[in-house]
């Protein structure tokens, strides 16, 4: 921090105990949780705030205080969690661009989903234009939970007639053949993340109901051999352990009034070794065709604990070293 900070002072209004408390949280935790992202100083009595710092970053705490607390208006409570997400969103460089692209809201039964950060925004607007779109990135980038919001709001609104979710039966490091079942039962605990979006966003027993009438279909992307999909939202998750083949297999299964999201990370490949990822192989094939979406997201985008943002940048350093240096 600068020997002499800049200062910026503002209230927060109308003042509410309740909410002012909760915007602090115990102990002040979501006050240090904004001091420590952005490397600033807060002190605060009662509506009055008062943070020291370099320019940005001061501007940009004062933003997130302020979002912060009218959040507490609609949501009551707020978790460390929400907090990362807001600092995030501001991304400091992309503050004016986050706040003029708040219009994009996905509509679930159970409430209302904000993309955060430019690349989110872009992305859902890039699954509401196209009919093919890909997501690709890191793990925790929200790519996989939004194409789900996406599909919800479809069916709701009646889009579409169902939901497909696919997955790849690749091993990650276990063996499917020890897991009890048949193909489709194996692969079921692979496409928890999935079920877990779902029951968030429609409730455990509304997705009960629509899976056994088949509305909601989850299937290994084996199954998708021969069939033509309609009017369908389709899902194809952890892309990145396609073959070639099974990914143009998978593409024109795409029938009239169907959206698909293909979603997957290159970094983590779990295909056998020599075998060429169809995510990697889609992604150099169908670069500017017409009707495709493809949003690529970074370590930025991550929105999970800010720890798993430097393990993705760690991983990504170690990978672009040289060979030479790897092996040293």
């Amino acid at each position: 921090m600068n020997a002499h900070p800049d200062t910026l002072q503002f209230d927060i209004e109308p003042f509410d105990a309740r909410r002012y408390a909760e915007l602090c949280g115990q102990f002040n935790e979501h006050l240090k949780q904004i001091e420590n992202r952005l490397g600033i100083r807060i002190s605060s009595r009662g509506q009055r705030f008062d943070l020291a710092g370099e320019n940005d970053p001061i501007q940009a705490g004062s933003q997130v205080i302020q979002k912060l607390y009218e959040a507490t208006a609609q949501n009551g409570s707020l978790t460390p969690d929400m907090v990362h997400l807001y600092i995030q969103e501001t991304g400091m460089e992309q503050t004016e661009t986050a706040s003029s692209e708040q219009d994009i809201v996905i509509r679930t039964r159970k409430g209302m989903i904000r993309p955060r950060g430019k690349n989110q925004q872009d992305y859902v607007r890039t699954v509401m234009k196209n009919d093919i779109n890909f997501g690709i990135g890191p793990a925790g980038t929200g790519k996989t939970y939004l194409a789900v919001a996406c599909a919800v709001q479809a069916l709701e609104l009646e889009e579409v007639q169902r939901i497909l979710l696919v997955r790849p039966a690749v091993e990650a490091g276990e063996k499917l053949g020890f897991l009890p079942g048949d193909l489709a039962q194996k692969i079921d605990p692979y496409l928890r993340p999935l079920y877990d979006a779902l029951y968030e966003m429609l409730g455990f027993d509304r997705v009960t109901r629509l899976i056994e009438k088949s509305v909601i279909e989850v299937a290994p992307l084996a199954y998708m051999r021969g069939r033509t999909l309609n009017n369908a939202f389709i899902i194809l998750d952890e892309s990145q352990n396609t073959t070639t083949e099974q990914m143009k297999m998978f593409l024109t299964r795409i029938g009239f009034g169907s959206t698909a999201v293909i979603t997957g990370d290159i970094t983590q490949i779990d295909l056998p070794r020599n075998t060429r990822s169809g995510l990697r192989h889609a992604k150099e094939v169908l670069e500017g065709v017409e009707g495709i979406g493809v949003t690529q997201f970074s370590s930025r985008d991550v929105v999970r604990h800010p720890l798993v943002q430097r393990i993705v940048e760690a991983y990504d350093r170690h990978e672009n070293r040289p060979d030479q240096e790897k092996r040293n």
